[in-house]
């Protein structure tokens, strides 16, 4: 019997029709390069523009090597060039929606809920609730207390149910810890209780899919098996957050308001001057607006603006490591989305500081200082700050969460009555309503009051959507804190966070380290932070074995000081400069000890991206930056120079945008340049340099105040970036030699 064919699976089919595609479009691409090719000069100049856009559009390291490998490849408008890089722009995009199908399926935006909400209690738990369950701080509680522990914690379980769970510890202990529950068995406990009452929640709202919306792929590649969901009550608070608070800018005439369901929000991003603007709302001044390209948009000015949207939202300390320019181009809506959250979380967070709210000194515990206070991350704060206020209204209740313990609208309607002013006509006539729908829409005309009604519908309460209601009670903090301001307060210098240090903690957020470094000293204080920092400059050098991950309450300060000993150690083996710097210092949040291993940190990491592009398989140094620059600047004819980072021609910032103007040949606006001298020139070409740089796709983290201060180690980053920048194969070098 003859033996039928047997078909191909689909995903081989896929691979067939997308090579097959491929070829047909090399083809016909190749043809009509040679027809535009001989047209008149006119066309010509369109088709640079249409390079260009191709240029920023793909990711250029593996293109380069197509290119090399073809003699004459690099002519004049050569076809086989631009054939290469139309091939290379389908060909990369293929692959990230392959890999995205891979991985997408576990990034689903539901999982990022769960994942931050654990997070959030974890840290709750260590941090808060812990230290007032433990009343001797002996690292353990009697089994006998588990009820009333749980109970602290918001567990109310039944009384069958903590016998069942005393029994069974009773039964699996060892004699000398016989009646005692640790601190790590009882986080154990409390972890496994909450990931099923938040897998419920999420159950339910799946099963329910009232705010969700499931979408495909953004392509024909991966729309087959890869969907992200999206909440629409994000969608929905983010557009009204935008309407609220940007609807005035003249800029925005064009875009704003988005439709009340949210809907064209993705289109709206697309330009990248909305993008802009929230950033520099959330972080007043991170992008110069002289750099948004606000006029006569074409598809590359757009991308642009996108690109200097992306840089300087990781300059804040946002994580984009999964997005690119082209992402929010296509307007693919959980990445626009996740974005969005990140800088309006950063900028709600952001006055969450002593120098904004001198106030937060009264949240103080006993037995604490100030420090200890400013350690905790901001959602434990926001905690504490609302409890304050529970407890000064005389209210026995407590909230340990933004999520069910907020549910009813009791803790709000108690916190709007505590810190309204007694003009504002803010009641408690929430508490008369049963129906917990009906109590939280009368709850928020009450914060309407305050002139507070924002990101949270009377759903998003009941629902307990926690990204939401935790933006809902910031916003209520930064507009009504209801604390009093102390007249003095002891030590501040010391615990305000420098530039340096804001700088440092930018740029390991945006690595994506976890957890979230929030106060500089204390999180680094286990290593473990740093130890990722160490991954992603030489990934593999962390033998993750000798690495604590978790830490028991009677040796946590041991492992937490052999963990800060790895850590010197394996600076050393990358050659840092740690003369007097031990595991001790890091773990003790020693200031100028742990600085100075940051900084090498970071400067380690710049270098050897730098050294990466460069391929020339020795490390980049500090003196062949400057040789770079210099050249760099002869070559395009410029009469700035530099001797060193110390060179204190630099304050005037334009030895830097003629460098930017040397890469990226009239991308700089001389007649926005000032030549005064002064210090207020001086900071404003500082700020255009930098937002130009970021603009070409360089990332600074440095900031303006870095280069008018001639800051050594900033203003190396600065260049260096640069560099990196110009080893990155440049499409415009064909638009120019065209001329």
């Amino acid at each position: 019997m003859r033996r039928r064919r047997k078909e191909p699976s689909g995903r081989k089919r896929g691979k067939f029709h997308f090579t097959f595609s491929c070829f047909v479009t090399l083809c016909v691409v190749s043809s009509l390069m040679q027809i535009c090719l001989s047209t008149e000069t006119k066309k010509k100049s369109e088709f640079s523009i249409s390079l260009s856009y191709l240029r920023a559009r793909s990711r250029f390291f593996s293109c380069s090597i197509f290119v090399s490998a073809f003699p004459n490849s690099g002519e004049e408008n050569s076809p086989l060039l631009i054939v290469l890089q139309v091939f290379h722009f389908f060909f990369e995009d293929y692959q990230c929606e392959k890999s995205a199908g891979k991985d997408n399926r576990k990034m689903d935006i539901l999982t990022v809920d769960q994942h931050e909400v654990m997070k959030e209690f974890q840290v709750n738990l260590e941090h808060e609730l812990w230290p007032e369950i433990d009343k001797n701080n002996d690292g353990f509680i009697e089994l006998k207390e588990l009820r009333e522990a749980l109970d602290q914690v918001g567990f109310k379980l039944p009384g069958y149910q903590i016998r069942e769970m005393i029994n069974e510890f009773s039964q699996r202990q060892e004699a000398q810890t016989k009646g005692r529950l640790s601190y790590d068995e009882f986080e154990s406990l409390c972890m496994d209780l909450k990931a099923k009452d938040v897998g419920s929640k999420f159950k339910t709202v799946v099963s329910k899919k009232e705010n969700l919306e499931t979408l495909g792929g953004m392509s024909s590649i991966s729309a087959e098996g890869t969907t992200h969901s999206v909440r629409l009550e994000e969608q929905l608070a983010f557009s009204d957050w935008i309407n609220s608070n940007l609807g005035h800018d003249p800029d925005l005439r064009h875009l704003l308001p988005i439709d009340q369901e949210g809907k064209m929000l993705y289109l709206k991003i697309k330009d990248g001057i909305l993008l802009c603007k929230i950033i520099n709302h959330s972080c007043p001044d991170t992008i110069d607006e002289r750099a948004i390209n606000k006029k006569n948009l074409t598809v590359y000015t757009e991308f642009e603006n996108l690109t200097l949207g992306l840089v300087s939202a990781q300059a804040i300390g946002c994580n984009i490591v999964n997005i690119d320019a082209h992402d929010l181009a296509k307007g693919k809506p959980h990445l626009v989305l996740g974005l969005l959250w990140q800088i309006i979380r950063i900028g709600l967070f952001s006055q969450i500081t002593l120098d904004h709210c001198p106030g937060l000194v009264a949240l103080v515990n006993e037995g604490e200082n100030l420090e200890d206070l400013m350690k905790l991350s901001p959602e434990a704060i926001l905690l504490r700050w609302v409890n304050y206020h529970l407890e000064r209204a005389g209210v026995q209740r407590r909230c340990t969460n933004f999520q069910s313990d907020i549910a009813d609208s009791e803790v709000y309607s108690y916190l709007l009555k505590q810190i309204a002013p007694n003009t504002s006509g803010v009641t408690l006539e929430a508490l008369r309503e049963n129906d917990h729908l009906q109590r939280a829409e009368v709850m928020l005309q009450q914060a309407a009051k305050l002139n507070c009604r924002s990101f949270v519908t009377p759903q998003d309460v009941v629902g307990g959507v926690y990204k939401l209601n935790l933006a809902f009670v910031a916003n209520l903090f930064n507009n009504h804190p209801g604390l009093d301001e102390p007249e003095q307060i002891e030590g501040l210098e010391s615990i305000e966070e420098t530039r340096e240090e804001k700088t440092y903690r930018n740029w390991m957020n945006s690595m994506g380290v976890a957890p979230h470094v929030n106060w500089l000293y204390s999180d680094l204080a286990d290593g473990l932070v740093i130890f990722q920092l160490f991954d992603i400059i030489k990934p593999g050098i962390v033998n993750w074995n000798r690495v604590h991950k978790k830490f028991t309450p009677l040796r946590k300060f041991m492992e937490k000081l052999e963990n800060c000993n790895y850590a010197v150690e394996l600076g050393k083996q990358l050659k840092f400069s740690l003369v007097g710097v031990a595991g001790q210092d890091i773990s003790d949040g020693n200031a100028t000890l742990t600085l100075a291993l940051i900084w090498q940190l970071m400067r380690a990491y710049t270098l050897s991206i730098l050294s990466r592009l460069a391929n020339t398989g020795n490390p980049i140094i500090e003196r062949e930056i400057v040789q770079w620059v210099n050249q760099k600047l002869e070559s395009a004819g410029k009469s700035t120079s530099l001797k060193s980072f110390q060179d204190t021609r630099i304050s005037d910032g334009i030895v830097v945008i003629d460098l930017i103007d040397s890469i990226k040949k009239g991308s700089i606006n001389y007649d926005l340049v000032k030549q005064g001298g002064t210090e207020e020139d001086n900071l404003a070409n500082a700020k255009y340099a930098v937002s130009m740089a970021r603009k070409i796709g360089a990332r600074v983290y440095a900031l303006p105040e870095d280069i008018t201060e001639v800051k050594p180690k900033m203003v190396m980053t600065v260049f260096a970036c640069l560099m990196a920048m110009d080893y990155i194969p440049n499409m415009d070098s064909v638009e120019t030699n065209s001329h």
